[in-house]
């Protein structure tokens, strides 16, 4: 059986003969081919998941060298019956390129590994050996496998949906074992539920979304779902999140296990700092073992990946995994060719311009097309199936759309000072927005808001994006959230462009920062525009913020309707 790389085909199975024996010389010889004929195989019953595919004569030659050693032949040739797959997906099951990146270079590359670990040329974090940490990453990535595919043969069971099949829902009522043996094994007293989707992305290079996903959780993890799946694990109780209020301090740290030679492979381990909402809880940390491929752009692997699960912070080598992740899969076969140091929010990008893309050779990159894959799995009890499968399907749909967040901010053809970027649905054009904003602040203060007043377009929003002070934009709605920030109001928010929505008004001041503004209200709507004192505001990762002081002023349009609100902060900084 082979896994399927994504939701949205069937895996394929082979029905094999195999011969293996050792020559005269000492090499040893593994043939294998697919059996003519349909009578061999599984069932009926389990073979309906799979698609029949053929194995060509195929194997490995291993020859011993002379003074040690020894050299490996492969040849992997496969028939994947590409006809069955959706048009889109077919260069995944005709190109051999992908076959040989998935397959056979591979094994090439997992042999060296093996070789230089037996040497002692590497030496692995925490005292751990390197085949205890090499299961680590396979059990990682099979049961992710295992989540995507959901064979029937292992327990999986596809649930109901709600009427939108965007996210499949499966459950697995079997007992969650880290591996064959009892002592290790890990037992919800349910099973396991897992939400699942796919998508496919335009112009997105698979690994800078990878990396961003990887370096930025809080901009699409909730940390309450985290705090449920790590408690499942240590007392083998499945409580719905949210009985204890959690949130995600912005603290998150990465401390590597291991890699592999070229490092187109890392396990590690994240350390994500939590704090209670209610001052009566005690904070708590939440410790994840994560592994990552194709984080460099210049990986040539066949698919990028973020797979990670809970874990005890004792961390034990038998420690249970329940995984979860991203993986992104390229349809064109080239390679990523966006540069290392390609800014990864919407707002960085300002900073570099269009010429990002023509030092990269946009052209490519603008043309790139993968299929996204999302695979969370949570633990549940019997009594508790249908409510952890509504949250695990609402919890993916928002991931997913984080993710489409993420996807429009890093694409090579959205990001820049384009005409066309809108820099989120249903908002004006950057530079339109800038101008609102320096209009309406010279209209209602009397005076304007940059020294060069006859600046226009593209030059103005680079001047608005340079500007001293933290400019920020939110909406004119019962709760503002903001929508737009200049580079200094990304900094003293300590976000990013793309997780701006998530910020409201309220958020960045403390009780008599809130009480001071709303005092002032009534004053800004009638005559357009406020001062504010200084004081001290919040970060968006609750960091104390001073600044000298404030003045807010309403945004209006070219039809005289009030936008947004704008505030800048005046000589502002970390307490």
């Amino acid at each position: 059986q082979m896994y399927a790389p994504t939701t949205l085909v069937p895996a394929r199975d082979f029905w094999t003969l195999r011969y293996t024996t050792t020559m005269e010389d000492g090499s040893l010889v593994v043939c294998e081919r697919s059996l003519s004929g349909s009578g061999g195989g599984p069932s009926t019953a389990s073979a309906q998941q799979f698609v029949r595919a053929e194995m060509l004569p195929s194997g490995y030659l291993v020859r011993p060298c002379d003074g040690g050693g020894s050299i490996v032949h492969i040849v992997d040739h496969l028939d994947l019956e590409a006809w069955s797959v959706p048009e889109v997906l077919r260069p995944l099951y005709e190109s051999s390129r992908v076959v040989a990146q998935k397959m056979t270079t591979a094994a090439l590359r997992h042999i060296r590994q093996i070789a230089q670990e037996t040497s002692g040329e590497v030496v692995y974090a925490l005292g751990r050996q390197p085949a205890v940490l090499r299961t680590f990453s396979q059990r990682l990535s099979r049961g992710f496998n295992d989540a995507i595919s959901g064979f029937n043969d292992d327990g999986w069971s596809v649930m109901a949906g709600d009427g939108i099949e965007d996210v499949i829902i499966a459950c697995n009522s079997k007992k969650i074992r880290s591996n064959n043996t009892a002592p290790n094994a890990f037992i919800a007293p349910g099973g396991v539920i897992c939400a699942k989707a796919s998508m496919l992305l335009q112009s997105v290079p698979p690994a800078v979304l990878v990396r961003f996903l990887r370096e930025h959780r809080s901009e699409w993890a909730d940390y309450n779902f985290d705090a449920y799946s790590a408690s499942a694990l240590k007392s083998s109780s499945c409580s719905l999140p949210g009985l204890r209020p959690m949130r995600f301090s912005g603290s998150q740290i990465i401390m590597p296990l291991a890699h592999t030679v070229e490092n187109e492979e890392i396990l590690e381990v994240v350390r994500l700092e939590g704090q209670a909402l209610d001052e009566g809880l005690l904070s708590r940390d939440i410790h994840l073992l994560q592994f990552c491929t194709g984080l460099d752009e210049k990986s040539m692997g066949s698919c990028f990946q973020l797979v990670f699960a809970p874990i005890d912070e004792l961390f034990p080598d038998d420690a249970p995994l329940i995984s979860s992740g991203f993986r992104v899969i390229p349809l064109d076969m080239k390679t990523d060719g966006a540069p290392a140091g390609r800014t990864l929010d919407l707002a960085s990008s300002l900073e570099a311009g269009s010429t990002t893309l023509q030092a990269s050779g946009g052209a490519d990159d603008c043309n790139l097309r993968s299929v996204l894959t999302i695979a969370f799995q949570f633990p549940y009890e019997m009594h508790l199936q249908d409510s952890v499968a509504t949250m695990a399907r609402q919890y993916v749909r928002s991931i997913v759309s984080a993710v489409q967040r993420v996807s429009m901010a890093i694409s090579p053809s959205r990001s820049g000072l384009n005409a066309e970027h809108k820099i989120i649905s249903g908002f004006p054009e950057a530079a339109t927005l800038a101008r609102w904003i320096c209009q309406s602040y010279r209209f209602h203060l009397g005076v304007e808001l940059f020294r060069q007043a006859d600046e226009a377009g593209e030059s103005l929003l680079r001047m608005l994006w340079d500007h001293e002070d933290a400019i920020l934009c939110c909406s004119f709605k019962e709760k503002p959230v903001f929508t737009f920030a200049n580079e200094m109001g990304i900094n003293m928010l300590e976000t990013s462009f793309v997780a701006l929505q998530d910020l409201s008004l309220d958020k960045i001041f403390d009780e008599a920062g809130r009480k001071a503004l709303y005092s002032e209200i009534p004053k800004l709507m009638e005559q357009g525009f406020v001062y504010l004192p200084g004081g001290v505001c919040l970060s968006g990762m609750g960091r104390h913020v001073s600044f000298e002081n404030a003045v807010a002023w309403k945004v209006v349009g070219e039809d005289n309707n009030v936008h947004c609100l704008a505030f800048c902060f005046v000589n502002w900084s970390f307490v």
